[in-house]
């Protein structure tokens, strides 16, 4: 497969001609060769979006709304292709790759419904005869990047919404997803965006760090928003403060989910099996923390084991009934190596899957972990989970809380009152109570606190993010004044 930059809505090789290419972890054989951005191709791309935030922030809500709907019904008409495509370039199962196509249109049409949301309010005044209100504007150039993991929601929302807002978008792809950003990208021209209100590019991993500063420093460009991980996001939050740029971050997880002791325990494993093995592990939400009561402990492991055992890993592209696919890295199974080694030789236990070969991994569960051990606090990002015993409640929130992140979480109980105030007491941004950790409607707002990010995608509260508040009167000519 190969991609092309996206400019003014004509695709483009490189200006340099250069390119990079994006190898299976397993196989290392080329699955895409993209176009390779510079510095000067990227500044091309900024140009474009300014000329065109000029005419569509003017545009009426029909018009943005009859953009996303469209782009919604091509990309269930595409759905095979995006699929076929997916699980080439990151190695999804077919149920991921297609919860994402389903999820992708979703938000498209949620992102429909918010273009008559938009709205400012009226505001009492002192000042007799004088109008005081609020509007909304469009910001104007959004840089938007976005990750692999789950490159069809995550891309859609790094798009839509800002140009639903009346803002115009350079999106950088993913150099581990280029072509499946790419689809996201020709749906929305195909929908009928004008020229320059989405540019597309991509660019080779040595460059990128040039790349991503220039067109944070460009003038046109007024919001910046990343999803990926807290390392990264921090290097983008820094380079955004130099240009006093406002940004949206959703950034790395390590969700837990605390496991009561009057829980369904089928129920909650049910969830288990779900939020720690979706994709691998390899998502933001994933749940990476069991902090269970040491009470119901052993029936919950034991249970959680035996279904974690059943899945059945490989290669997704050759065998359909494959769960679990190959990591997107080859490196990966290196570090969470050395993640369970430690935790081993510290007197945790596996009780079931074990070490990585390369990318591949069978489902793994890490028994009786502890905060000394690395893995008690490191993000894995892999099919691998871990299980911390607790005594009380009180425990439970600490250890649920004992982590730099704060993305997702959730609780089980079935004493419903009980398991909420749990859950008002979990710092993350969403929680969800006898739910798993990976959830995600494009009706609410989606977002973390501490080192997972700020700012929320989703929902009414992403008008926020990509829109400007102004105050406007509308006085007497004749007012008087002191002097």
């Amino acid at each position: 497969m190969q991609t092309k930059l996206i400019i003014d809505n004509e695709g483009r090789s490189a200006r340099e001609g250069k390119t990079f290419e994006r190898r299976n972890p397993v196989t290392g054989e080329v699955v895409t060769e993209g176009a390779a951005a510079s510095v000067e191709d990227a500044l091309d791309a900024v140009e474009s979006a300014s000329t065109a935030f000029r005419s569509w922030s003017t545009t009426g809500p029909t018009q943005r709304r009859a953009v996303m709907l469209k782009a919604a019904d091509l990309i269930e008409e595409r759905a095979g292709d995006f699929i076929q495509t997916m699980m080439s370039e990151v190695g999804a199962a077919q149920l991921w790759a297609g919860f994402n196509v389903f999820l992708t249109a979703q938000l498209f049409r949620e992102a429909a419904g918010l273009a008559t949301q938009i709205q400012g309010e009226t505001i009492p005044t002192d000042k007799p005869g004088t109008l005081s209100m609020t509007v909304r504007q469009a910001a104007g150039v959004v840089f938007s990047m976005a990750p692999w993991n789950g490159p069809g929601v995550l891309a859609a929302r790094a798009i839509a919404y800002p140009i639903v807002c009346g803002n115009s978008v350079v999106f950088r792809a993913s150099e581990t997803s280029p072509r499946t950003h790419a689809i996201i990208a020709e749906v929305l021209h195909d929908a009928g965006l004008p020229a320059g209100v989405l540019n597309f590019i991509t660019s080779s991993a040595e460059d990128s760090d040039r790349v991503v500063e220039a067109i944070i420093a460009h003038p046109a460009v007024r919001r910046v928003n990343f999803t990926g991980s807290t390392a990264i996001g921090r290097i983008i939050a820094e380079k955004a403060a130099r240009h006093l740029k406002p940004v949206l971050l959703e950034l790395g997880g390590k969700a837990p989910l605390v496991v009561l002791d009057d829980a369904d325990i089928d129920g909650a494993v049910n969830a288990a099996v779900f939020g720690s093995f979706m994709y691998q592990g390899q998502i933001c939400m994933s749940t990476e923390r069991f902090v269970v009561d040491e009470s119901i402990a052993d029936e919950f492991v034991a249970k959680f084991a035996e279904r974690a055992g059943q899945l059945v890993s490989g290669d997704p592209m050759t065998d359909p009934s494959c769960v679990i696919g190959p990591m997107v890295r080859a490196e990966s199974g290196d570090r969470i190596n050395g993640l369970i080694d430690d935790a081993v030789e510290k007197g945790a236990t596996v009780v079931v899957g074990g070490r990585a070969d390369g990318a591949s991994m069978a489902a793994t569960i890490v028994d009786k972990v502890r905060p000394d051990m690395a893995i008690y606090d490191q993000e894995t990002f892999g099919p691998i989970t871990t299980v911390v015993r607790v005594s009380d409640v009180d425990e439970a929130v600490q250890v649920a809380n004992d982590t730099e992140y704060g993305l997702a979480a959730a609780v089980f109980g079935k004493d419903s009152h009980r398991a909420l105030q749990v859950a008002m007491r979990i710092d993350a941004g969403h929680v969800h109570v006898n739910g798993a950790t990976v959830q995600n409607e494009a009706q609410a707002p989606y977002g973390g606190t501490k080192a997972s990010g700020f700012g929320r995608f989703d929902g009414r509260a992403v008008i926020n993010e990509f829109t400007e508040l102004k105050w406007i009167t509308v006085e007497q000519s004749d007012q008087a004044y002191p002097f």
